[in-house]
């Protein structure tokens, strides 16, 4: 059973979201904005922060220039660790500087200093200058750009050169029932700083448009948008590598008609889009499968952006035909049936409102592709979540068809246990973040066994 304080958390929380589901249906009747909101007015927003205070970076993006579609990208700071270099056999020409050395060191014992290497380095025809010079920024000089340098941005800038460390990218999709909830909320950077660092990924946290302003499909929409807007961004850096650029702040770059930069940092020089995971908690997790599913649809038109995987964390699945935990647990914790039913009603057109919708019930035939196409799948459950069934039976839908889809279920936890933990602080968030990261790195690795299209 859940402990006291969830208990109570869960009846001022459910009071709350009564409350702002009314509010809503009140702005329901008024004409839809399209620019939208990606937050409310009441939400705990968390400030970014471009230095890496706690081991996490972050800045907010605004992608789109007709909505208000923006992301929050989390760079762990083990991007900045230099790539380690394969292991080779020693050079003909440093071990003849080895050898000088130990022949110098015989006739001279203890009188060994720079001199003697570079005296060595003379006889061979290496100079003392092709050695790489240290620095207290880092291996290749990226470190916190400070206001007497020009500006007043004190947060990580990569330097210009250099090797760099290429991480994978998992795009995140925060939950909410499609009406509130942000990518950059307290709880949702909480969670996306614990993903970064133990997944060794950059999180791209989606700020889709909330529902009533923008109704079915905004939000699904949004998710692709990311997918392709990630998929420019590589493409932009590998041009800015290969044609005439002009020099901002010191940084080659590509600029626009304005002369505002287009190509994000930290994406181009961190980012390796050929290895993006989908990550969706709650009714984001319908997103993820969305864009998991349109990323099939269009294939290459996404390249160099390949999805390898996608999580599923106690998905927002429902339909006309109740489950057994959909009888059993109607009136669970945090997030109930009745109250999901009605922001499901918000979210999609009265005209349209349908719990077998394809977007709501992934057991409907005829959704999309294959299901044999579809990336491999991890869900998450919680035994506490009225939604739970439905998810299980789709992950064996996965798996009748040969998609690894495993299901990781955690006892007594209840919907949004995981990415709630700045309020609830149970040891289940923890474990399944690292179940998460475990399973996440095989699809990632780079020795050549990752799944992509």
């Amino acid at each position: 059973m859940p402990t006291v304080a969830v208990k109570l958390y869960s009846v001022f929380f459910k009071f709350l979201l009564k409350q702002r589901l009314q509010n809503r249906i009140q702005d329901s009747l008024q004409e839809s904005d399209p620019f939208g909101v990606t937050s409310r007015p009441g939400e705990s927003v968390a400030a970014a922060n471009p230095s890496f205070t706690d081991g996490v970076a972050t800045k907010d993006i605004h992608i789109d220039t007709f909505t208000s579609l923006s992301v929050r990208i989390f760079l762990p700071e083990s991007a900045l660790s230099e790539p380690q270099p394969a292991r080779a056999s020693k050079p003909n020409h440093l071990k003849s500087i080895t050898d000088s050395t130990n022949k110098l060191s015989q006739a001279a014992p203890g009188l060994i200093r720079a001199e003697t290497v570079a005296l060595a380095s003379r006889r061979v025809g290496i100079s003392p200058r092709d050695e790489p010079r240290r620095n207290s920024l880092g291996p290749t000089g990226e470190g916190l750009s400070s206001a007497s340098g020009g500006g007043g941005y004190l947060g990580y800038s990569p330097a210009p050169g250099g090797r760099r460390r290429k991480l994978p990218v998992i795009v995140q999709f925060h939950g909410g029932g499609w009406v509130s909830g942000s990518g950059d909320s307290v709880g949702n950077d909480v969670f996306c700083r614990r993903i970064a660092k133990l997944c060794d990924a950059i999180v791209v946290a989606v700020g889709y448009r909330l529902a009533p302003e923008n109704k079915y499909p905004a939000a699904f929409e949004d998710g692709l948008k990311v997918l392709h807007w990630l998929a420019k961004q590589a493409n932009l850096a590998e041009c800015s590598r290969s044609t005439e650029v002009r020099k901002l702040d010191a940084h080659k770059t590509i600029v626009d008609s304005f002369g505002a930069a287009v190509v994000e940092p930290w994406l181009a020089a961190h980012a390796n889009p050929s290895r993006c995971i989908l990550l969706g908690v709650s009714c984001g997790a319908n997103i993820a499968d969305y864009v998991a599913r349109k990323a099939v649809e269009v294939g290459k038109f996404l390249d160099p952006v390949k999805v390898v995987a996608q999580v599923l964390m106690y998905p927002f699945f429902i339909g006309s035909v109740p489950t057994r935990s959909e009888i059993k647990l109607a009136n669970s914790y945090f997030y109930d049936k009745a109250m999901c039913m009605l922001a499901w009603k918000l979210f999609l057109n009265e005209d349209k409102f349908n719990l077998d919708h394809p977007e709501a019930n992934p057991l409907v035939p005829d959704r999309g592709p294959p299901l044999k196409l579809m990336p491999p799948t991890l869900t998450v459950v919680a035994e506490l979540d009225w939604m739970r069934d439905r998810a299980i039976a789709y992950s064996e839908q996965l798996r009748q068809v040969n998609v690894d889809a495993p299901v990781l279920e955690y006892k007594d936890a209840v919907h949004e246990f995981a990415t709630l933990d700045v309020l609830l602080k149970t040891p289940e968030a923890q474990a399944c973040a690292e179940d998460i990261a475990i399973w996440v790195k095989k699809y990632t690795s780079l020795r050549g066994h990752e799944f992509s299209y």
